[in-house]
């Protein structure tokens, strides 16, 4: 028999060796009492005088080398053995999977609206969330005494009397607007804080898009243009859009737009209050205090600006009824979006 073969071959079979128990039965296969290495022994008499000698040390040799690898083998096997027992792990039990994550509606919603405005050439754009009261107010032509004020003028820091949580986005317009000169075209997402008292529909933090856009010669067409692109991008072709006049400090005129109810289709039901119309935001051509107070030149150029609630926009397109689901992380309602 050739000893180089059978020594391979043990190593082979070491190999494929993974249990105490497998090595014992290794052990019998080749030091057994009818195992190869007896058979080896046993066949030495039956050899020619000067080659009993030469095969009887190689025989030897395969025996010791064999009992170093079963050692050696034994050896890791009970280091392996312990080590899974000090883990306390059961390699019987079936694995745990692993939920994957999942984008959150809001994110949802302020990504595909950026993308929308994205495509009409507007940059998006982020800002501080704590405010200086003239970026947030004054710069907005909101000046102290005025009366819209008194809903936004809180959530002030303890040790910075001029500094505030943003109560809209709008500040990013007058920070923008200082440093850059037309033409802009901007949307800003982001969270906002306002007083109102928790229920279905208010919180007192919420995130907002606002959008403006200046240059020489933009009119209020221009507004309409981009709005409705943008309505009918998010809710549908189907849905008709209006303007109703309204009041804002930074926009002069002013106005709320309003969607036809993508439930009842206009005709009136719960969702619409019977109106058939769903207000989505507001806007309007910026004011030009707000063009002094940034310092561009009166009269040279003129823009408009919008912002709306992005989960009014969302609880409109999913039909939401409680603008609380959004934040209670209940994973029920996540998961259908």
């Amino acid at each position: 028999m050739d000893i180089n073969s059978i020594q391979t071959q043990i190593e082979t079979d070491l190999t494929k060796i993974t249990s105490l128990a497998a090595l014992e039965e290794m052990r019998v296969k080749y030091l057994g009492r009818k195992g190869l290495i007896a058979e080896l022994t046993s066949s030495i008499p039956g050899l020619e005088l000067q080659q009993r000698g030469i095969f009887g040390k190689q025989v030897n040799a395969l025996k010791n080398t064999l009992l170093g690898l079963l050692a050696e083998k034994e050896k890791t096997l009970i280091s392996k053995d312990s080590v899974l027992k000090q883990s306390n792990l059961d390699i019987g039990m079936p694995g745990i999977a692993q939920e994957l994550g999942h984008i959150h509606p809001i994110t949802q919603i302020i990504d595909e609206i950026c993308t929308i405005f994205n495509r009409m050439g507007f940059s998006v754009v982020g800002g501080p969330e704590v405010e200086t009261e003239y970026n947030n107010f004054t710069g907005l032509n909101i000046p102290l005494e005025h009366p819209s004020r008194d809903a936004f003028d809180t959530f002030y820091l303890k040790d910075y009397a001029k500094l505030l949580l943003r109560s809209h986005t709008s500040p990013v317009q007058v920070r923008v607007m200082k440093t850059q000169r037309p033409p802009l075209a901007m949307v800003v997402p982001g969270r906002v804080y306002r007083p109102d008292a928790v229920d279905a529909s208010h919180l007192f933090m919420f995130h907002q898009i606002e959008g403006f856009l200046v240059d020489e010669n933009i009119r209020f067409s221009d507004l309409k243009g981009i709005l409705e692109i943008f309505s009918k991008s998010v809710f549908g072709q189907n849905i008709k859009m209006r303007f109703r006049p309204h009041f804002f400090p930074f926009t002069e005129p002013s106005v709320e737009v309003d969607i036809s109810c993508i439930i009842c289709k206009g005709q009136g039901c719960s969702v619409c209050g019977r109106k058939g119309w769903l207000e989505i935001l507001g806007a309007g051509m910026i004011h030009p205090n707000v063009f002094k107070q940034v310092g561009y030149a009166p009269g040279v150029y003129t823009g408009f600006a919008f912002g709306m609630g992005v989960e009014r926009i969302a609880m409109l397109k999913y039909g939401i009824n409680d603008i609380r689901l959004f934040f209670e992380n209940d994973l029920r309602f996540l998961r259908q979006f």
